[in-house]
């Protein structure tokens, strides 16, 4: 359960920083804000959820799974495949995640 709120939690904060992205950086209207913060808001409930005692182990864990997300948006979104070194990065940061959320705690 905890991928599947990771998972949608990286859906909408990408989306929601892309509005941000694409009102200042591609020239679309200034009403992309809004769906931009309601995303970003969203993002930060779905994190609430997962069982974890402390926020910053949650978000820690999580950075992997958004460093993931971001190369899928790049690659369908704005149609870039990631290159080599992208897929490097993301496999380390998946290594950095999974010792997070699985190492052994007292």
């Amino acid at each position: 359960m905890t991928y599947i709120i990771y998972a949608a939690a990286a859906v909408f904060e990408i989306a929601g920083c892309f509005a941000f992205w694409a009102w200042l950086r591609m020239a679309k209207p200034a009403w992309w804000l809004a769906p931009g913060m309601m995303s970003l808001a969203l993002f930060a409930w779905l994190l609430t959820f997962v069982p974890s005692e402390a926020a910053g182990r949650t978000f820690a864990a999580y950075g992997g799974i958004y460093i993931v997300a971001s190369l899928i948006w790049l690659w369908i979104v704005e149609n870039r495949v990631p290159d080599r070194w992208d897929i490097g990065g993301a496999l380390v940061c998946l290594c950095g995640t999974a010792m997070i959320l699985f190492a052994p705690r007292s």
